[in-house]
């Protein structure tokens, strides 16, 4: 289950880095932004994945 975390949030990740470069390669504040937003997350969830890591090892 783990690892399928890890796979989610480089998705994530992704494609939040995607979407807020094609966001302001156009010019689309709001898209810009749901690709910080996706991003975080994919941030957020790779920190947990990590925290789960240390305290497991």
């Amino acid at each position: 289950m783990a690892g399928d975390e890890k796979v989610q949030a480089k998705v994530e990740q992704a494609k939040g880095k995607v979407e807020e470069t094609a966001g302001r390669a156009v010019g689309n504040e709001r898209l810009t932004a749901e690709g910080r937003a996706d991003r975080a997350k994919g941030d957020a969830r790779q920190a947990k994945e990590k925290i789960k890591d240390a305290l497991t090892d």
